[in-house]
C-alpha cells in the first residue's frame, strides 16, 4: 500500500469511504425490496384483490328510505290454516222432546157405512149412488165424541148437509172431521186438543145422512188426500 493510499484510509478519509459504502449498500436494499416487488404489492405481501359492488345494491330506489343492513329481519312465518279435518265442531243444538203420537178410537160402536171413495155406496137418505169420504159409527144421541189425535180445532161450523162439524189439524198433514154432532160442541177454533179429550157428542143434525139414525161421520185426509179412517185408527 502506497503512502498515498494509506493517508486516505487514515484519519477522516476513512469514515468518508465507510459512509459512502453504506449509503450504496442502502440505496441497493431499497431497490432490491421496493422497486423490484411486483406491482399491487405493499412491502413484498400480495395486495387485497379488488371487488366490485353493483350500484344498485347500495343505492335506494326513488321514494325509499336506505335501510340499515341490521333492521332488515327475515319474515316470520306464518302458522298453517285451521282445516276442517283439524278442528272439531259440536253440535251444540237443543234437542226438542216430542210427545208420542197417541191415536185413539172417537167413538166405540158399529160401523154403519164404510169408507169408500173408489166405488159408490147407495144412500138411504139421499137414495141415489154416491162416494163415502168417512166412516159412520152408530151411538146412542149423547154419546161422548173424542179426538183422535193431539192437534188444534181448526173449525167449528153447522155444514148444511153433514150437520154441526169439528175439524182437528194435526201433525204430519192429517186432519180429522167429526160430522153430525149436537149443535153446541165442547170445543172451539183454535183450541189445542190432545188425544182423548171430548170434543162434543153424537146427534141427529147431518141431514144427508139422517136416515141412518144417531151416529158419527168420521173422516181423515192426509196433504188433502181422504184416507181410510179404519187405517188411520190402527196407527
Amino acid at each position: 500500500m502506497t503512502g498515498k493510499s494509506k493517508s486516505v484510509l487514515s484519519g477522516a478519509g476513512f469514515y468518508t469511504v465507510l459512509l459512502l459504502c453504506l449509503v450504496a449498500v442502502g440505496a441497493g436494499a431499497y431497490f432490491l425490496l421496493f422497486r423490484g416487488a411486483p406491482s399491487g404489492t405493499d412491502g413484498g405481501q400480495p395486495a387485497a384483490a379488488a371487488v366490485s359492488i353493483p350500484a344498485e345494491a347500495v343505492s335506494p330506489a326513488a321514494g325509499e328510505k336506505p335501510v340499515a343492513a341490521e333492521s332488515v329481519l327475515p319474515e316470520k312465518a306464518e302458522a298453517p290454516a285451521e282445516t276442517a279435518e283439524t278442528v272439531e265442531t259440536v253440535d251444540d243444538t237443543p234437542i226438542a222432546a216430542e210427545a208420542p203420537s197417541l191415536v185413539v178410537s172417537p167413538l166405540r160402536g158399529e160401523v154403519v157405512a164404510a169408507f169408500s171413495v173408489d166405488a159408490l155406496q147407495y144412500s138411504q137418505t139421499l137414495e141415489d149412488w154416491r162416494t163415502h169420504d168417512g166412516i159412520d159409527i152408530a151411538a146412542a144421541q149423547g154419546t161422548k165424541v173424542l179426538a183422535a189425535s193431539a192437534g188444534t180445532v181448526l173449525s167449528v161450523s153447522d155444514d148444511s148437509l153433514m150437520g154441526t162439524t169439528v175439524v182437528l189439524g194435526h201433525s204430519g198433514g192429517y186432519q180429522t172431521t167429526y160430522a153430525n154432532l149436537q149443535s153446541q160442541p165442547n170445543v172451539k177454533k183454535g183450541d189445542s186438543v190432545s188425544a182423548g179429550q171430548v170434543l162434543g157428542a153424537v146427534g141427529t143434525t147431518s141431514l144427508a145422512e139422517s136416515a141412518e139414525g144417531p151416529h158419527l161421520h168420521f173422516s181423515v185426509t192426509e196433504n188433502g188426500d181422504a184416507v181410510d179412517p179404519e187405517a188411520y185408527l190402527k196407527k
